[in-house]
């Protein structure tokens, strides 16, 4: 049992860490765009204008897709999941090797 709630300690805690990292990646997002746009628009800087929106839609991609890993694919997608296909698959393996070791044995008697 103290495993098991050492289990659910250890992942609640890096469900919190994934999420914390999520949270200061958008934060910096936020500020890093507001930063570009500023320095391109009132300080006049050497960058393009061009650049600095290319700069911060691939940013905001893989901002996306920091998102989609933390709440989509790591809830459903953990250990828990990863642990009952393993189940399944193990169990539908010794079904076959049952059966082949039926076969082996009806064979085996005629």
């Amino acid at each position: 049992m103290e495993k098991e709630v050492h289990e659910q300690y250890e992942y609640a805690r890096n469900r919190i860490r994934q999420k914390k990292r999520l949270y200061y990646h958008f934060v910096f997002f936020t500020l890093g765009s507001i930063f570009l746009f500023t320095s391109v628009y009132f300080f006049e800087t050497a960058i393009a204008l061009n650049w600095c929106i290319w700069f911060i839609i691939i940013w905001l991609f893989i901002f996306v897709l920091h998102f989609i890993k933390v709440f989509i694919t790591d809830r459903f997608m953990n250990k828990y999941w990863e642990r009952e296909q393993i189940d399944r698959l193990v169990s539908l393996q010794q079904k076959k090797i049952a059966q082949l070791q039926s076969k082996i044995e009806e064979n085996n008697s005629k």
